[in-house]
């Protein structure tokens, strides 16, 4: 199903409020097909709102919304067809096999008998489930959870699948496990992946718009937001073993260039205000301290970086 208007989801002036309490105001949006769209937001941003306006379970104050041109803000229940939706805690009965779970859901949206058993080998072989379709849900990790909860909101064959924060109780395995898949599902699916873990959205995602106390801040395609910044930040890999570097990053963090310095192991990420002294000074500062550096370049700041301006 292709909307009249080109884009999979749009909304326009989509407003909730809770008493005094303002969780979205005036949200303009507008999402490509095909895309895998990160919306980004700190916890309490709106992002859960959002998702809940767009799938009909919550109503605007003001706005509305549509979804593969049908609009989801009035109550018209063909529009579920438009859309899977996976909430940030998905729930299951845990005492039911993944096969059964997904024959249930197909029996909800009215698939006949011979597509649904064909539809149902095919997520699970999608999602990597087919080994578990007869284990008990209960026994799954959270990985495998989210993986079952993707594959019943594709069940039904929507044009777009809509994820809340689907990463953000997973270990790095799950994680992995999750970003695999759905990088693999790209132009076969408009994905609208709301997060707050940046590194998951820079990795699949080539739309961002973020969300901040309920009001967008800036949407744009990946590539492009990030190219609006200067290339100032310096990446220092350690080898193993370099002496210890804290004198080093004592010396750095005295420099009136400096804006920012974090340790991530062993490596060290340092903002620089003024390029040009930063690159005149570091090499100097790590022969002084007899550092042994694996690795040093200049990099354009990570989605993190732009996401903490934008939001401060």
């Amino acid at each position: 199903m292709v909307a009249a208007n080109g884009h999979a989801i749009r909304c326009e002036g989509l407003t909730r409020h809770y008493g005094d309490v303002i969780a979205l105001q005036n949200l303009d949006l507008e999402v490509p097909f095909g895309s895998i769209f990160g919306f980004l937001g700190r916890n309490g941003a709106g992002k859960t709102t959002t998702m809940r306006l767009f799938t009909g379970l919550a109503h605007p104050t003001a706005g509305r919304a549509w979804i593969a041109g049908l609009e989801t803000t009035n109550g018209d229940y063909r529009a579920r067809e438009s859309f899977g939706y996976l909430p940030q805690d998905p729930a299951f009965y845990g005492w039911m096999t993944p096969r059964e779970y997904l024959d249930y859901v197909g029996r909800l949206f009215g698939l006949p008998d011979k597509e649904r058993g064909t539809r149902i080998a095919e997520m699970l072989e999608l999602v990597g489930l087919q080994d578990a379709a007869k284990r008990k849900i209960a026994g799954f990790s959270g990985g495998m959870h989210q993986r079952l909860g993707i594959a019943q909101a594709l069940l039904h064959r929507p044009p777009v699948l809509l994820l809340d924060e689907p990463t953000s109780a997973l270990d790095p395995a799950g994680r992995y496990e999750v970003l695999e898949m759905l990088a693999r599902l790209k132009g076969a699916v408009t994905i609208f992946f709301s997060s707050h873990i940046l590194a998951d959205v820079e990795r699949i995602c080539d739309h961002v718009a973020v969300l901040h106390k309920g009001h967008l801040l800036l949407v744009e395609e990946r590539e492009a937001l990030l190219a609006r910044y200067p290339i100032n930040t310096a990446r220092v890999q350690l080898d193993p073993a370099s002496p210890p570097a804290q004198a080093f990053v004592a010396d750095v963090q005295a420099q009136p260039w400096l804006t920012s310095l974090t340790e991530e192991g062993s490596t060290l990420r340092l903002v620089a205000s003024d390029v040009d002294a930063a690159k005149r000074a570091l090499l100097p500062l790590m022969v002084a301290h007899s550092l042994l550096v694996t690795r040093f370049e200049w990099v354009r700041p990570s989605l993190e970086d732009i996401f903490l301006q934008v939001s401060a």
